[in-house]
Formats: C-alpha cells, structure tokens, sequence
C-alpha cells in the first residue's frame, strides 16, 4: 500500500523533509490515522500534501520503518513513523484537480478530507503520476 500523509506546511513542509534527508512523521491523533500508521511497512512510498492555503501535492517520500511510539509523548498509543523524501513531483497536484477528475471517485481524500494519513491504491498512485507528469520516477 501507498499513502498520503498531510501536513501544514508552515509547521513541516516537504522543503523542510528535503533539507533534513530523513524525518520523523509525528503528531498524528485521529484514531483511524494511527490505525493506517500501524499498518506502514518499510518501503512504502508516501505523498507529502500540504494542507492550509496549498491543499496540493508537493513530493514522494519513503516509509523507513514500522510505527513505534513517540518518544517525546508519554503515551503507547501516540505512534511515529521515519521517513526519507525522494524528491518532488514535477507538477504540484491540488485538491481541486483531484476533486475534478472522475478517476479520483472514492479515494479516501475526498471521502474522509479530515484524514492525515490516507491510503492511496494503485489506481490513484497512478493517476497522481500521471497528472504531476512524473510517471518516469524510478522509485
């Protein structure tokens, strides 16, 4: 599986993961958004979207590991995951392009838009490619 993980980009923007190579995804509350944490397995790839004013796709990053608790909270249930960015799409994808293209009809995005981290099927994996004109990255 393939994710989407949100964040505001003016507390962590893809930017940010790019100059630190490696980071840690942290802050997530929502109980379903940790249940899809639990589910991430090293090597699955991730769409960093920006939330806010952006609401848009920035780039790709790598899962590095399991989720493990986070170890600045006092609390088993309040996990994290590393991750690595690979680089930025091409073109930036936004809400609005996805909410146009019918191919986009029950991505978890548009279903549950409160979601921080999403999952992403083949099918719109693809397509998100193929918008950012980024179908060549060799991931």
């Amino acid at each position: 599986m393939n994710w989407l993980l949100k964040t505001e980009p003016n507390e962590y923007s893809y930017a940010d993961l790019e100059k630190e190579k490696t980071g840690v995804w942290d802050g997530v509350k929502n109980a379903l958004a940790l249940k899809n944490m639990r589910t991430m397995v090293p090597g699955e790839k991730a769409f960093i979207y920006h939330t806010g004013k952006e609401r848009r796709i920035i780039g790709v990053a790598e899962i590095l590991c399991q989720a493990y608790p986070d170890p600045k909270l006092n609390d088993i249930k309040r996990l994290v995951v590393d991750i690595r960015a690979i680089r930025k799409l091409t073109e930036f994808i936004t809400l609005n392009q996805i909410k146009q293209d019918e191919k986009f009809a029950g991505f978890d995005l548009l279903r549950l838009p409160r979601l921080s981290i999403v999952p992403v099927l083949p099918q719109y994996w693809q397509r998100i490619l193929e918008l950012a004109n980024s179908v060549t990255f060799d991931f």
